[in-house]
Formats: C-alpha cells, structure tokens, sequence
C-alpha cells in the first residue's frame, strides 16, 4: 500500500433534545421547501449499533490510517474520543458556516474532501454500513485508483420514495453534460463488460447500448471508494450547481447525491473494475429479522448495509435482534470505546 487510505462515516444522534430542537426551528421553510423533501425519522433515528461499525474496523480493517466521525456535536457516550486513529470532525469543522445548520445528509457529503488531514483515497461510509469480514485496502483501491462496478441501471419512478428518484436523475444530467454514453463504452468497453461482473448487469449495459443517452446507473448502496480529487474536479465544474444545494437545509429533489462522484470516477476511466457484489450486500430491516440475524451470523458477505425500512411495527424487537446478532460476531469491546465499567451498558 503506497499510501493511507482513511475512512469517513457520517452520525447523528437523531434522539438529541438539542438537535431535534434545532431541527425543529428550521422545518416548514427555506428554499427546500418548494418542492418535494425527504426528512422523515427513519432518516435520523440511531438503532444502538454503531460501536459495532468500529468493532468491526477494529478486527476486520485495522490497517485503515485514520477515521474521520463526522457528527452534528453529540458523541456516542461509550466513545474514547481519544483513540490515535479517532478524529471527530464537526459540521462547522469543513461546511462553510452560511449553510448551517444543516440536517441535509448530501450536502454534508459534497464537502467531505475539506475535513482537514482527509487522505487523497478514502472510504465513505453511513452508519448503517458494517464490516463483518476480513477487508484489504485492495478491496477499495488498487495502483492509487478505486474499486469498483460500471454499469447501467434505469432510473425508476418510485411513488414510495419519489425524492431520490430525483436525485438519481440530476446525478445523471450533471453527467451527461460532459460524458457522451456511445462514446465512452467504446473508449472503455473493457470496464463495461468486464468478466466476473454479476450476469445481470452484462445484460443490461448490452440493452442499454440501445438507447443513445443515459438512463442511469448502478448505484451500490455501500461503502464508496473516492479519490479526494474528483471532489476537487466536480467543485471546480459544477460550484454553481453545488453552491446552490448547499442552502437546501432537509435533502430536496433539487440536490445530487455522492453517487455523482462515483460515477464521475467510472466514466473517467479512473478506476479498477470489480464485482462490489462478491463482498457486499444490502439489507432492509423489517419488524422480524431473525433471517438477516442468521445471514450476519454466517459471515456470507464481508460488508452489509442494514438499512432502516420505515418499519412502523416494534423497532425494539427489531433493534435487539440485531444487536444480538452483532453481539454473536463482535462481542469484543474495541479500542474505540471507553474501557470503564459505566461505558459498558446500552449507547443511550
């Protein structure tokens, strides 16, 4: 490994009387509002895992050089904020103070290559992205250059989620303004139709070929390898676009997403092509999880993302299910947390 690769994971604490307080003076106006927005709680409520995210750095990528917290201000209460790898990144720390607060999860990403002591290679994780098997920084970057899948896949008109349906296709606009599709499957055919690419996906860049313009890409809903500099490139491209979601305090159907950095990288030709699913996979959770419990359990894949379904149903049950699955994986205490007996109950 020729240099450092950091990781970088976004939390907030959405239980904060301050921070729901705060949010609360900001909902029902700003420029946001005037079209459709995404804030509902499933957006913000903390499951009481996320000393299993660093249990799982700790034992399953202890070469990462450093793990940048990016938080509102509250901290976990069972975090040693002392760790040599730890640093706690604050909103104020890298978004420029005119558009704070802000409980916009794109626009806290947009601007992750200004945290200070950022290495130029870094994994961005959400917190409901966990490492449950041995990774190498091969996994991520290869010869300085990320890791990862080109391929199309249609945007879709989700009435459930109608919002990111939006932003998937503004990623795709910024895109095809500087990217003619036809012309870079030929320049690359290589990265498109790579062997050991999932089956499916062979498939559909063969369809796509029949479409001249782009109708979407592949989004891994996962751990995303990033070179600081395509940040740099897009911002010094697009500032006027990003400047201007930057005001949207909620996540808005005008924004774009960090899934327009990776895919810049992709059809840059400046990554490596993989199969991302031979060691990823996505979760849903549901009132009963006893299946994903078993699978997690099994260490099948190396990284999951659990994602928060909106179930309205018993999210205790669910929670405990979950912690007991991790707690079977990772029961160990790591060097991330308070060593004290008082630090050794529930996260809240």
């Amino acid at each position: 490994m020729a240099e450092g690769i950091d990781f970088v994971v976004t939390w907030v604490d959405g239980s904060d009387r301050a921070w729901r307080a705060e949010k609360a003076r900001y909902e029902g106006g700003g420029p946001a509002e005037e079209g459709l927005t995404d804030d509902g709680e499933e957006r913000y409520r903390d499951w009481g895992l996320f000393r299993y995210w660093f249990r799982g750095v700790e034992k399953f990528a202890p070469w990462v050089r450093k793990v940048h917290l990016v938080t509102w201000g509250h901290l976990p209460p069972w975090l040693d904020t002392d760790h040599p790898k730890l640093h706690i990144v604050r909103h104020e720390d890298y978004i420029p103070g005119e558009y704070l607060p802000t409980f916009n999860s794109n626009v806290l990403e947009i601007y992750l290559h200004r945290i200070e002591g950022l290495s130029r290679q870094f994994v961005y994780f959400n917190d409901d992205f966990y490492l449950v098997g041995p990774v190498k920084p091969e996994t991520f970057f290869r010869g300085g250059r990320p890791c990862d899948m080109l391929a199309f896949q249609p945007v879709v008109a989700n009435p459930k989620n109608p919002v990111m349906s939006h932003l998937y296709l503004n990623n795709s606009l910024v895109l095809c303004k500087y990217f003619d599709k036809r012309e870079n499957v030929r320049s690359q055919p290589g990265k498109y139709f790579k062997p050991g690419y999932p089956p499916l996906y062979f498939f559909y860049n063969l369809l796509e070929l029949a479409f001249p313009l782009f109708t979407g890409f592949y989004t891994v809903h996962g751990p995303s390898p990033f070179l600081r500099e395509t940040f740099e490139e897009i911002w010094e491209k697009e500032g006027e676009l990003l400047t201007a979601m930057s005001a949207n305090r909620f996540r808005s159907q005008r924004d774009v997403t960090p899934y327009l950095f990776r895919e810049w990288q992709k059809l840059s030709g400046n990554f490596v092509p993989c199969n991302v699913q031979k060691w990823f996979r996505y979760y849903d959770v549901t009132e009963d999880n006893s299946d994903l419990a078993r699978i997690l359990a099994g260490k099948k894949k190396k990284v999951v993302c659990i994602n928060d379904g909106r179930i309205a149903g018993d999210m205790e049950r669910a929670a405990g299910q979950l912690r007991e699955a991790f707690e079977r994986i990772l029961p160990r205490k790591s060097a991330f947390e308070k060593q004290t007996a008082e630090s050794a109950g529930k996260e809240r």
